[in-house]
């Protein structure tokens, strides 16, 4: 429970009747929690490399590369110049099989010129010291709260909610783990200038709208004030379309916060047409994103995002898996086009390390209604990000394989993972988004705070900067 001295007699009581409505799950004990910067590093992840040494020990991650210009539009990437350790194919898949996702066993028998290319594993995100100090004492409150398991997290800061930084970083349960991809600590705005694209059976490609969009990670902003402007949201999005014409000046506005509160996010939409403003809660769920030709559906943004309830999250637990990971080139370095293949990425262009990852199910409880009956994720032990997924119909017969291709964002700590890709292994197409900064014109940053930066965060200043 939580201890008197750290919350207000108000809070606890809130505390209290929360714990009262539904499952509240207790934190770590103390005794745990010494692990964490002992045998496990100060965010949670195991400190030490593997038994052959294909995982490595967790040094302090990647905090500087020779050349790069934080004012820049892009990243370097630091290991160009590696060459893959071995590559993965339909001919010797059953060499690596334990190691891989099945949804990349999947796209190795379905395409016979798919293949994975595997280099040397770097861990290389790192956390500023107060987030890590702040996960320290998230260790020992932070909980899940609210009427359904999984709805929302409770903590000891202030506010009531878990102190800024990932708050279960012993999880128990996927619950646990799926709120520490939720609230994964990294930069506190991400702007991004990119193209989206979606490639047909034949090969054919469809260029889908062009959006200036700010992604914000409001809790990692120090000082605070960016959390006031945005709800408490733990992941934010404003987001322009600028391209094609037709679409141009529609804005969308989302927050997803650490509570039920209006669903668990609150949502607006601007059309130019109207000239005003509307809330949309219907973006939830699996509603198909229309501006990205509906296949991508709204909690299928980083991987996973948005309420839990209608899903049972399962923890497998963690093991040693084959995934895109420190992937620089496809959001930065690449021209966009000569990243797509005729059925899928171009596997050069695609980085893949060993990683330890928590691997979670996500089971549809009877009666709920989604367009997946199983998900599966896969979140790196180190990040706390989806770095992998699968979705599976109706039927049980696997549908979506899900890429999130992340790399260090070394000048603020976590990471940049805003580049998904998702292909259907029914119907043979695939969707990507947010690649191609290495074009002119299209950039990605990363910022500690809002400072200085004109980010539509309200629905009131959405409609005074919107015109057409």
């Amino acid at each position: 429970m939580f201890k008197s001295s750290a919350v207000t007699a108000a809070l606890l009581a809130a505390a209290l009747c929360m714990a009262a409505s539904g499952p509240l799950r207790a934190a770590v004990s103390e005794a745990e929690a010494q692990d964490l910067g002992g045998k496990l590093t100060a965010f949670g992840a195991e400190k030490a490399g593997n038994a052959d040494g294909s995982i490595p020990e967790y040094t302090g991650g990647l905090k500087s590369v020779p050349g790069y210009d934080p004012k820049a539009d892009r990243y370097i990437d630091p290991f160009k110049d590696e060459k893959p350790v071995y590559t993965v194919d339909a001919g010797n898949m059953s060499k690596y099989e334990a190691s891989l996702t099945e949804g990349d066993k999947a796209m190795l028998k379905k395409y016979p010129d798919y293949k994975i290319m595997v280099y040397p594993s770097h861990r290389t995100v790192w956390y500023p010291d107060w987030v890590t100090d702040n996960i320290k004492k998230n260790a020992t409150t932070a909980k899940l709260v609210g009427s359904v398991e999984g709805d929302g997290v409770g903590g000891a800061a202030p506010d009531g909610f878990p102190w800024q930084g990932t708050p279960f970083p012993i999880p128990k349960n996927g619950f646990e783990v799926m709120w520490n991809h939720k609230i994964a600590p990294g930069a506190a705005v991400s702007h991004h200038l990119n193209k989206a694209f979606m490639v047909d059976t034949s090969g054919g490609v469809t260029d889908l709208p062009v959006a200036n969009e700010y992604f914000v990670r409001s809790w990692y902003d120090q000082s605070g004030a960016l959390r006031k402007q945005t709800y408490d949201a733990t992941m934010g999005v404003s987001s322009r379309l600028q391209d094609p014409p037709s679409s141009a000046g529609i804005v969308f506005l989302n927050y997803y916060t650490p509570s039920t509160d209006d669903g668990g996010q609150k949502v607006w939409f601007y059309t130019p047409g109207q000239r005003r403003v509307r809330k949309a809660p219907e973006f939830a769920y699996d509603t198909p994103i229309a501006s990205y030709g509906g296949v991508l559906q709204w909690d299928e943004l980083w991987g996973f995002i948005g309420r839990m309830d209608r899903f049972d999250m399962q923890l497998v637990g963690k093991k040693e898996m084959i995934v895109p990971y420190n992937v620089f080139g496809v959001t930065n370095n690449l021209p966009a086009r000569g990243t797509l293949g005729k059925s899928f990425i171009q596997p050069e262009a695609v980085r893949y390390e060993k990683h330890r990852v928590w691997v979670v199910e996500a089971k549809r409880k009877d009666n709920a209604r989604h367009a997946y009956k199983l998900r599966r994720f896969y979140v790196d032990e180190d990040c706390w990000c989806i770095v992998s997924s699968e979705s599976y119909d109706d039927s049980g017969k696997l549908w979506k394989v899900g890429k999130i291709y992340s790399f260090p964002s070394y000048n603020t700590g976590g990471v940049d993972n805003a580049t998904w890709n998702f292909n259907d292994v029914i119907k043979g197409n695939y969707f990507i988004i947010n690649i191609g900064a290495g074009d002119p014109g299209f950039f990605n940053r990363n910022y500690t705070s809002a400072e200085g930066l004109n980010i539509p965060l309200t629905p009131a200043s959405v409609a005074a900067g919107s015109s057409r």
